[in-house]
């Protein structure tokens, strides 16, 4: 894996190509197929590759050249490994929140169920609470 020139925050489709060892017309397909890849583009169009674009790029030829994996086995493969890195924390809270949600809805529906049974009618204005 060549390594990328410094100081640049971008990088040229054509300087991607040379460092990744595929044409451009294969950098465009690949941003196809992968969504994941989707370099900014120009005013005029030109693609502009940041440092993340280029070891995705990377990581994709290696998986599809070196390791022999179709199209969809690579996506696949890169979007278990992305899943892993951003893992979802649990909030400790959700659970207490829905209990009270749950324990205030249940009081509605008992306000509801009085007031449809015979003689709720009558009791309209007054509330359990």
């Amino acid at each position: 894996m060549k390594s990328l020139p410094q100081g640049k925050l971008y990088y040229s489709i054509s300087e991607v190509s040379d460092l990744v060892g595929v044409k451009p017309h294969v950098l465009r397909y690949w941003e196809t197929q992968f969504r994941m890849l989707r370099p900014r583009k120009g005013r005029g169009g030109a693609r502009m590759y940041r440092k993340r674009d280029v070891e995705i790029l990377f990581d994709i030829k290696q998986l599809l050249y070196d390791q022999r994996f179709t199209i969809e086995g690579a996506k696949r493969k890169l979007l278990d490994e992305r899943g892993l890195e951003k893992e979802q924390i649990g909030l400790p809270f959700a659970r207490l929140d829905r209990e009270e949600a749950i324990r205030g809805l249940r009081g509605d529906l008992e306000e509801l169920l009085q007031f449809l049974r015979p003689g709720g009618a009558a009791r309209r204005g007054r509330s359990r609470r």
